[in-house]
């Protein structure tokens, strides 16, 4: 076994022995113990080259130099660094702190670094001091009971909350007050339980979403309704009509697609339209006509062109 790194010293870490591990290409992985009493397995190369020069404990480019990174006098947050403290029982790094309110402690110099901790925790019992109470107020359907704290919304204010409907769960602080939340979600169920009362059906077409199609107000990221750009910068155009999807061709031009939508939308979407109105009118005049003949209005294609058969 090679065994000419064992004791050597590369940045902040000594090299201990072969951990007996290998990586997919066979290297050796040994096993280095770093200044800060961490420990990390790394290759031959990574040694040699610089590319790993401490278990993590400071930042790459101070640790080739054997040297931790100072942060002496530097702010984070309600914190200033006032020097170095010791290490905690896992080997990493710790700095002494002054939190604004004059509290001291030891921070780990990863969480001042990434902004996890910012303060000695007065900053988050005085957010719980000045919480809103929205105990006993209603919002919607639910109603605010008590404030509940969660571990896994550190940074969230949660509410629980009775729907009227009689089932209890929680609810964000911010969701209640900007009127995201209104109920346990019985109303949404609701509603739309009842979206078929309000649209009219025809021959499985909802003649409301029909009228919306008619007027020059859906659009897509092509830029018209109905057009999809391909890859190779051509527009496909498409319908769908009585549960039937229709492929209008694909076009070289823009307007060309968007002229092959409007004359398929002039068939199928204001024609039946047309169709159905002037159906209606029949049977106004003549019901006994109407009982016998039911509306009917079906779309063929041949040959790349549209025929219409309609009793209206």
């Amino acid at each position: 076994m090679n065994d000419d790194l064992i004791g050597r010293r590369f940045g902040l870490l000594t090299v201990a022995e072969d951990s007996g591990q290998r990586t997919r290409g066979g290297s050796v992985r040994w096993r280095c113990k770093c200044d800060c009493g961490g420990e990390t397995l790394v290759t031959r190369r990574q040694l040699i080259s610089g590319g790993a020069a401490s278990c993590g404990c400071v930042p790459k480019e101070h640790a080739p130099k054997g040297r931790l990174e100072d942060l002496t006098g530097r702010q984070f947050g309600a914190l200033t660094v006032l020097r170095r403290g010791e290490n905690d029982d896992r080997g990493h790094v710790r700095w002494l702190c002054r939190c604004d309110c004059g509290k001291e402690l030891l921070v780990p110099a990863i969480q001042l670094k990434t902004g996890k901790t910012r303060s000695c925790g007065c900053r988050r019992h005085a957010a719980a001091r000045n919480r809103r109470d929205l105990a006993g107020q209603r919002f919607g359907r639910l109603t605010a009971l008590y404030h509940v704290t969660r571990p896994d919304r550190v940074r969230d204010s949660y509410w629980h909350c009775r729907c009227d409907c009689g089932r209890e769960l929680d609810v964000a602080a911010g969701s209640l007050l900007g009127g995201r939340s209104k109920s346990c979600g019985c109303w949404d169920r609701e509603q739309s339980g009842r979206m078929h009362e309000h649209m009219h059906y025809q021959d499985d077409t909802c003649l409301e979403i029909l009228r919306r199609a008619c007027q020059d107000t859906g659009r897509n990221k092509c830029g018209f309704r109905g057009l999809f750009l391909l890859p190779s910068g051509k527009y496909r155009a498409s319908i769908t009509f009585q549960g039937k999807h229709y492929d209008l061709g694909r076009y070289a031009s823009f307007d060309r697609a968007v002229q092959a939508r409007l004359d398929a939308e002039q068939v199928m979407h204001q024609g039946y339209i047309q169709a159905l109105e002037a159906y209606g009118q029949k049977a106004e005049a003549d019901p006994a006509w109407a009982r016998r003949n039911p509306f009917f209005y079906r779309v063929t294609r041949s040959d790349g062109k549209f025929q219409v058969m309609t009793n209206a």
